[in-house]
Order: C-alpha cells, then sequence, then structure tokens
C-alpha cells in the first residue's frame, strides 16, 4: 500500500490529536471486516500493517490435520511441514491468504476509518471545548427555528433552545444575537448536543457577573436569584466590606448596569435587595418595593408573617401575587402578608405597635 496513508495518519495525529496508534487498531479490524465480507471467509484471521514496507498482509490461523475436511479452517500436516518440519498434527498455523486485489479494499476501508475517527475527533474537541460552559452564558445567532427548538449557532455548533426555555415575552427571529444560558452539554453518538436557556436564574447570575465588577471579582457577592422569565425578578446581594454598597455596586451610575441587564432581558423588571442573615431585615429587604411594619418569624417552620400598612397591602403582594412569591423564592422563608387592620382583628398587633411609628403609616 503506497506510504500516503501512514503520511496521512501522522499528520492527523500531529494537527487533529488523533492517536495514531488507536487509527491503526481501527484500521486492522475494518480490514478484517472488509476480508470476510468480501471473500466470504468465517475463518479467524489477522492483519499486518507494516509501515515501514508500506504493507498490508491478511494472516489465517488454521489448525493441521492429517485430512483436510474444511480448507477454510484447516491445513494438512503434510503442508504444514513444509513450512517447518516441526509441525505436528492439532498445531495452528498461520498462513497469508492477502488476495491479489487487496489493495483495493484496504484503500475503501481505511478512507471509511480515517473519515469516522476524524469525525469523531471533531465531536471530542467540540465536546471538550463546550463541557467546560455548563452554567455559563454565550452569546449566539438564531439560525433556524421549528416546534420544539430554536436552533442558536454559538460558533462550532448550534444549541438548541428549547420552547420550555424561552422567555414568554420574546419573539425569536432568525439572525437575531442574543445571550443564552448553557444549562446542559451532552455526548451522543450523533455528535455533542447543547441545550441553552433564557428562562433560568443562572442567566440572571451570570448577566450580573458580566456588568457589575464587584461581582466577579467577589467583592459582592449574590447570594440569592428569584426569576418569573420576562416579567419580574429578585435577586439579593451581599458584601462582606461594610464600605460597599452591594445594591448600589449591582445598579451602577444612573442605573446603568441593572440597565443594561434590563435591556437583555427585553424589559423584565428587577429588583435588587440587600442580603441579610437576620430573616427579619432580609424579608422586608425581599418585599421591597413595599414597605413593611413588622416581621414575625417562626423559625421552627421557617414561616413569617409580615404586617403592612393596609395602603401598602396590594403592593406587598404585588400583581397575581408575584412580588410576594418571588420574595419568599428569594428568601427560602414561608410568607403570610397581612394588612394592619387584618393584624388588629386578628390580636397579632396593638394599636400602640402602630402608634410607635406613625410615618409608615401615613399614605404617601
Amino acid at each position: 500500500m503506497s506510504s500516503e496513508l501512514f503520511d496521512a495518519m501522522n499528520y492527523l495525529e500531529k494537527e487533529k490529536g488523533i492517536d495514531k496508534g488507536l487509527l491503526l487498531e481501527a484500521l486492522e479490524a475494518a480490514l478484517i471486516s472488509a476480508y470476510k465480507k468480501n471473500f466470504n471467509s468465517a475463518t479467524n484471521v489477522r492483519v499486518d500493517i507494516n509501515e515501514q514496507e508500506g504493507s498490508m498482509k491478511v494472516f489465517a490461523r488454521k489448525e493441521i490435520v492429517e485430512e483436510v475436511m474444511d480448507p477454510q479452517q484447516e491445513i494438512s500436516l503434510e503442508e504444514a511441514k513444509e513450512k517447518d518440519p516441526n509441525y505436528v498434527a492439532e498445531d495452528v498455523i498461520e498462513v497469508e491468504v492477502t488476495p491479489m486485489d487487496f489493495g483495493r479494499i484496504a484503500a475503501q476501508a481505511a478512507k471509511q476509518v480515517v473519515t469516522q475517527r476524524v469525525r469523531e475527533a471533531e465531536r471530542g474537541i467540540i465536546y471538550g471545548e463546550y463541557v467546560d460552559r455548563e452554567e455559563d452564558v454565550m452569546t449566539g445567532i438564531i439560525q433556524r427555528k421549528d416546534p420544539r427548538f430554536v436552533y442558536v449557532n454559538l460558533g462550532k455548533i448550534e444549541a438548541r433552545l428549547p420552547d420550555g426555555e424561552q422567555m414568554p415575552t420574546e419573539s425569536y427571529e432568525v439572525h437575531d444575537r442574543l445571550k443564552v444560558f448553557v444549562t446542559k452539554v451532552e455526548n451522543s453518538n450523533k455528535g455533542p448536543h447543547i441545550y441553552v436557556s433564557r428562562t433560568h436564574p443562572g442567566l440572571l447570575k451570570r448577566l450580573f457577573e458580566m456588568e457589575v465588577p464587584e461581582i466577579y471579582d467577589g467583592t459582592v457577592e449574590v447570594r440569592s436569584v428569584a426569576r418569573e422569565a420576562g416579567d419580574r425578578s429578585k435577586i439579593s446581594v451581599f458584601a462582606e466590606d461594610p464600605e460597599v454598597d452591594p445594591v448600589g455596586s449591582c445598579v451602577g451610575q444612573r442605573g446603568q448596569r441593572v440597565q443594561a441587564i434590563v435591556n437583555e432581558l427585553k424589559g423584565e423588571k428587577i429588583d435588587i435587595v440587600q442580603w441579610s442573615e437576620d430573616p427579619v431585615e432580609y424579608v422586608s429587604n425581599a418585599l421591597s418595593p413595599s414597605k413593611v411594619v413588622e416581621v414575625l418569624v417562626n423559625e421552627e417552620e421557617k414561616a413569617t408573617t409580615v404586617i403592612v400598612p393596609d395602603y401598602q397591602l396590594s403592593l406587598a403582594i404585588g400583581k397575581r401575587g408575584q412580588n410576594a412569591r418571588l420574595a419568599a423564592k428569594l428568601t427560602g422563608w414561608k410568607i403570610d402578608i397581612k394588612s394592619e387592620s387584618e393584624a388588629l382583628d386578628e390580636g397579632i398587633i396593638t394599636q400602640t405597635e402602630i402608634d410607635e411609628d406613625p410615618e409608615d403609616h401615613m399614605e404617601e
């Protein structure tokens, strides 16, 4: 066989990182299969590939017998002794059975093996490149759509944005550029598959890391994210350094940092609140923008009863309960919101407690 095949293998090993030994093993297996298929052989054969000589030979293993009944599986003792007089019956001998036109068969098999291994190697490289991007944000361009997925070109691969991970307030048009959160990278027989999301809370967290240097360098920490994609989100932040304002850092000068994220999420409202280990303070912050009169904590059930001014009740609960729902998700505490009137009627608070801070009960 021409040395071109071995030159090609050396090139693939150097440039594509495909181990030549694995290529040779695959080629041997392919040649054995091709030999048996083309020459109707069930014989136990092996292929000897000699790179120095540029040759490929086929050897069949045959049992030495006194009388040959199956020429494909057996060889006579007389014929075997012509090769080596030390052979005896029941020994096994290897006999070269390389066909005249084996070179053509070998060339076809080599082409198939090399093509397949190159494809597998390229898939492996792509998988290796993207598997470390799980839970990261990538920018892509929409290539096409079908009822199940929006397909987003990430450079070397098309990611799948499932219907359930698409924001209900967005329309996805071919050639649109958008940022996506990588939820899963998996390898399959058909190559790597990447699944992405526009609704995952991780997208919001990563966008803040990209826009806020203090989060990226660890000065400010994102503690929790609660999101109803396309409508409203809440994010709690914390800074160990008392000199650092974590909320202000995320908002940015004249609101530029948070506005960039709002724009990327097509107008999704974002509440940034300060995290606290004190549930009273944390739950109060989480119910922003509403004011809170009092928070009663039940540690055992991890539940709170929050009392708000009467005129703030609808704001605290939010449209269709959204503000309260997001606050509960953000803090991990159950939140039961009551107006001052309700709390008074139920005996949870007294008029004296309300009168202590009248400013909180004046309508703005």
